[in-house]
């Protein structure tokens, strides 16, 4: 009888309505729920205002140490079939303690995107560099592609990522699954009522402050895009939203150029669909945007860069136009803000976009194939990843020794304060 005990590890509590990784997260947890898994959400972070609230779900929560032994007590007594990491930093810290306590668990990874790539952009772009792959042998993508080879299956949200690692890194396909953002249909009913162009007002942009991608998305807005949009359009406003609005970003707020911090919204759907267009020039990041997926789903037509648009535009199909140069991003910006009929064909483009790419019960039902082909092979899964065994053998030494060096350490300085 299969184990349907599932444990997901968060490095944080999840928070889908002020970022991407929480909606992803969101999407994972309801997909197991539907499969008849017997959830618990475990985490050393502490909750807060944002943090989702799972008293009315079967979801149970608990809280977890880290560099703790009470976590392997936790973990033997539940006994879970599967156990799933929110990101590759949290595998480093529980993952040895699973293949311990719990060796014969599923160890699934979530990427949410590939840390790695999205910090090789950040380095190369402050250096003034065009080729990010200069940058990619770094400590992060070592510990990243590392902790991916331990788990038995890692979720890859981007398809560009997928080929990356099997190409670039070539990470044999039995360890990866492309599983992108998942919408649900009918689409077509579900776009009928929406505001169209005449409904609409102003641009917009959203994004949680505590991601670096987005801080540098609205520097480079209000530097060398916005004055351009506002020269053309001087009675239109850009309304930026998102939790965590560091002191810096507030100070760029100046109704006179209508420049607008308004920070956190407690309803996302209301910034889209009063809004006529979205603008993320993203200069560095990964995965898959959250905020150009919501764009389409609110029928918004967006100006993003190629990073932007990254494992999520088809055939060099948008729901408006991809543009890296600034006076490009803002000469299109201005031609969809204004133009009626190019805008509403934009809108229509995002809903195909969303039909074809992410298709919830299509995704679903390749991902939970692929599991159950997993749990019925694992055995002879694991064997063929020797270089998983590999890293799992000196990782779970320096990582264990490290973690109960700590431990104990703490044990003592409690003590002490006794």
């Amino acid at each position: 009888m299969m184990n349907n005990k599932l444990l997901i590890i968060g490095l944080i509590w999840p928070e889908p309505d002020a970022t991407a990784a929480g909606t992803r997260m969101m999407q994972l947890i309801d997909l197991f729920i539907k499969q008849g898994y017997d959830l618990t959400f475990a985490s050393a972070a502490l909750k807060n205002p944002l943090s989702f609230d799972f008293s009315e779900t079967t979801v149970s929560c608990i809280d977890i140490e880290l560099n703790s032994d009470s976590f392997d007590v936790f973990l033997k007594e539940l006994d879970p079939g599967i156990v799933l990491f929110d990101r590759f930093i949290t595998e480093e810290q529980y993952g040895w303690r699973v293949r311990e306590i719990s060796p014969k668990a599923i160890r699934i990874l979530d990427t949410e995107d590939l840390h790695f790539l999205r910090k090789s952009r950040e380095i190369a772009l402050k250096q003034g560099v065009d080729d990010w792959m200069n940058f990619v042998q770094n400590d992060i993508t070592k510990r990243e592609i590392a902790s991916i080879y331990r788990c038995d299956l890692s979720l890859i949200i981007s398809a560009f990522e997928h080929n990356l690692l099997t190409e670039t890194f070539h990470i044999d396909a039995s360890l990866i699954f492309y599983l992108p953002f998942l919408i649900e249909g009918p689409f077509d009913e579900n776009f009928m009522e929406l505001p169209g162009y005449n409904q609409r007002s102003d641009f917009m942009t959203i994004g949680n402050f505590k991601h670096q991608p987005n801080l540098d998305a609205v520097r480079y807005l209000h530097a060398d895009i916005w004055p351009l949009i506002r020269k053309e359009c001087p009675q239109a406003k850009l309304h930026i939203y998102g939790a965590y609005v560091p002191e810096s970003m507030k100070q760029l707020h100046n109704k006179s150029n209508g420049f607008l911090i308004e920070g956190w919204i407690d309803s996302k759907e209301k910034a889209f669909i009063n809004s006529r267009i979205c603008l993320a020039p993203l200069r560095f990041g990964a995965g898959q945007k959250g905020k150009l997926l919501d764009a389409m789903v609110f029928g918004t037509p967006s100006i993003t860069s190629t990073v932007g648009a990254e494992g999520m535009m088809t055939s060099e199909i948008w729901n408006g136009f991809v543009e890296d140069d600034a006076k490009a991003f803002a000469s299109k910006a201005v031609k969809l803000f204004q133009d009626k009929t190019l805008w509403t064909k934009a809108q229509q483009t995002g809903f195909s976009l969303l039909k074809k790419n992410h298709d919830k019960m299509f995704f679903e039902t390749l991902f939970i194939k692929r599991l159950l082909l997993l749990i019925k092979e694992i055995e002879k899964h694991r064997k063929l990843n020797f270089t998983g065994s590999m890293l799992s053998h000196h990782q779970h030494q320096s990582t264990k020794y490290l973690s109960k060096w700590i431990e104990a350490k703490n044990l003592l300085n409690d003590k002490i304060v006794e």
